[in-house]
């Protein structure tokens, strides 16, 4: 793998950047502002079209893509490439488990959680996909399906991402960056405008995930203190709400990774922790319990049909809305929370990453919708609160703050939200942010604070501008569309990866299995010899000759010492220049041991000529070694005739040892 360049310059520059993909990200960025604020109406009717669009005719797409990114990391994890590590082998992690899971759901779900928790739930309960509303059936399917577009797809989404950038930035030192995932593919031109427009994508793609978490947020924002304090819930005061929380983001951006991002995301983990216990000891405790267990078991059992449902027997707008929503929203996310999740994974194996990226997080996801969602519809269901119900069909971002109004310290506990909201905000930016500066710098960790505080305040100013737009449809639009591009680019992430572990498998056989030269006591005196025997290509007729004057003999003498022992060994040769020594064992497997004069082309830096009529003469052969099994990819030429006698034995007393253990 290439190598990262290092930082010439001694000290912090003032700027640091791949200008390609920072001016155009930030041209493309800044026309879709001025659009959308210059013509909202416009900009809104564009935005439902290509949501139409993509639903219809992209659809059947992002439902087989994000399947099969689950099947990739899970497969990745159950393998043998599960033990690879995402850093050299010596590599520890640099965070404990429990910053770590930390830092994973901060980033990875936050606000959504806030906004969803209650009113998805309580939205298919109502008006379920198919079949009756407000029913019981409804209600477990309720559960099901926010289980679905909340579980282990979303995650496995980050998980193709993290990876990848884990991998190759930490285990082959590449920038740490999209365009080095796809190094396998496409080579040093990862450097040039291929990657540079993969980087491109992923920038856009993370803004617009990033800014459709800080609309939500916001709006949500704006609720629990209209709830609270009778603000007004206006587009003019989220506009102002995002400002004044996007400069508090900045502080975080200042702080860094380890200060900044870290506390916050531990703080996050505090307040989440106090309102959903909370949550589990004021509502109906035990049916909770009860519910955690079945409406897990109803996801996994129901996990296939789901996955490919694309409704197509029964045409509904309700995909569009929700689950192709989702994926969008999570395929948006991905460059932000992989590249994230990526940053702090450094020395996991890759089966302990997607352990804890697909489970953990998960697992307190499952809890919280299970404790906010079905606490909400026994309110609906069996308490008869239907004016839930109606406030979460009038407005999804109040649903939150009704629900905590039939519990016990409504305003305390709506005051906890908001200020959960603020701080899921936060992460939200300040690691966006981080996110987008590293993709715009090259992947360097290190830039001028001056770039992610730039990138904090796009992320905010496109925020504002799609609630301009249109509110939650311009911002669910942005997310399905600008996740389409990144969808194929992730596609390529796995063959990518998927090629360099293949590689990384062979080279570790190779060093665990290949023979070497073997050292006797006068190894010391030949080392000239062994290098000259490394480099050199020798041609057939002395792979030929070395077979008969070397090879030969010492079959020959090792098939008379075993026919000694009473064993039928025998010897034998072909046209094609192969010998061989096998020895029968009667009804058992017998033992086969040849040698194979074996073509080979050059390697790039011998082969100055590659023209086809120079094809043959450039052809090298090795002395290769095979079994009953095949070929066994080391080459013997040059080796003693003591050398080959001791290989042969050894791989007898292998042979042995197979036939006693299977007896």
């Amino acid at each position: 793998m290439a190598k990262k360049e290092e930082n010439p310059h001694a000290g912090a520059p003032r700027i640091q950047i791949n200008p390609p993909v920072f001016f155009i990200s930030s041209i493309l960025a800044l026309i879709f502002v001025f659009f959308a604020v210059i013509a909202p109406e416009t900009a809104g009717a564009l935005f439902g079209e290509i949501q139409a669009w993509v639903t219809h005719s992209a659809g059947w797409f992002y439902v087989l893509a994000v399947a099969g990114f689950l099947v990739f990391v899970v497969l990745l994890a159950v393998s043998d490439y599960g033990r690879i590590k995402l850093g050299p082998d010596h590599s520890l992690p640099d965070y404990s488990y429990t910053s770590w899971f930390a830092m994973l759901f901060s980033a990875g779900m936050g606000i959504g959680l806030m906004f969803f928790g209650v009113a998805e739930p309580v939205m298919h309960y109502v008006s379920p996909p198919v079949g009756e509303g407000e029913t019981v059936a409804a209600a477990r399917e309720a559960m099901k399906i926010t289980f679905f577009h909340w579980g282990i797809h979303a995650w496995a989404i980050y998980a193709v991402v993290a990876l990848s950038l884990a991998y190759f930035a930490f285990r082959h030192d590449l920038p740490l960056t999209i365009r080095s995932s796809l190094y396998p593919l496409i080579g040093e031109r990862i450097h040039g405008p291929l990657g540079h427009a993969v980087d491109i994508f992923a920038v856009l793609g993370t803004i617009f995930g990033v800014a459709t978490s800080l609309g939500f947020g916001v709006i949500q924002v704006n609720s629990g203190l209209n709830y609270l304090f009778g603000v007004p819930s206006t587009i003019g005061v989220q506009i102002l709400l995002i400002a004044v929380i996007t400069a508090i983001a900045t502080l975080s951006v200042g702080l860094g990774l380890d200060a900044g991002i870290r506390r916050i995301s531990e703080l996050n983990m505090i307040l989440a922790v106090i309102l959903v216990s909370f949550v589990l000891v004021t509502g109906p405790t035990i049916f909770l319990l009860q519910t955690l267990v079945q409406n897990t078991g109803e996801y996994l059992s129901s996990l296939f049909r789901m996955t490919f449902n694309l409704y197509a027997y029964e045409p509904t707008t309700w995909i569009g809305g929700w689950t192709l929503f989702y994926w969008g929203w999570w395929i948006a996310w991905s460059p932000f929370v992989g590249m994230f999740i990526a940053r702090v994974s450094r020395g996991r194996t890759i089966r302990e990453f997607v352990i804890g990226v697909l489970m953990v997080p998960v697992g307190f996801t499952f809890m919280w919708m299970t404790f906010f969602g079905d606490t909400a519809i026994h309110m609906i269901l069996m308490q008869g609160i239907t004016e839930l119900a109606d406030a979460v069909a009038a407005d999804t971002s109040v649903a939150l703050f009704q629900f905590f109004e039939h519990l016990p310290f409504s305003g305390v506990m709506s005051l906890l939200a908001t200020l959960l909201v603020i701080t899921f905000f936060v992460t939200s930016s300040d690691s966006g942010s981080l996110v987008v500066d590293m993709l715009t710098s090259g992947g360097k960790e290190e830039s001028p604070t001056w770039q992610r505080i730039f990138w904090a305040v796009v992320e905010g100013i496109v925020a504002a501008a799609l609630l301009l737009a249109g509110g939650l449809g311009a911002l669910q639009t942005a997310t399905i569309a600008s996740a389409l591009p990144f969808t194929v680019i992730m596609v390529l992430m796995c063959w990518g990866m998927l090629r360099a572990l293949r590689i990384e498998a062979f080279k570790r056989m190779s060093l665990r299995e290949a023979r070497v030269t073997p050292r006797g006591p006068h190894a010391a005196m030949n080392w000239q010899r062994r290098v000259r025997s490394m480099i050199y290509h020798p041609k057939r007729r002395e792979v030929v000759r070395y077979i008969k004057e070397v090879v030969t003999p010492a079959l020959t003498e090792v098939a008379e010492e075993l026919r000694k022992q009473n064993l039928d060994a025998r010897i034998g040769a072909d046209d094609n220049d192969q010998v061989w020594v096998e020895v029968r064992h009667g009804e058992e497997i017998d033992f086969y041991y040849s040698v194979h004069p074996q073509p080979y082309e050059p390697p790039t830096f011998v082969m100055r000529d590659t023209k086809p009529e120079r094809l043959e003469e450039l052809k090298y052969y090795r002395a290769e070694v095979h079994l009953s099994e095949g070929g066994q990819d080391y080459d013997i030429m040059g080796w003693s005739k003591s050398d080959v006698i001791n290989d042969v034995l050894d791989q007898y007393e292998r042979h042995m040892h197979f036939l006693s253990s299977v007896r």
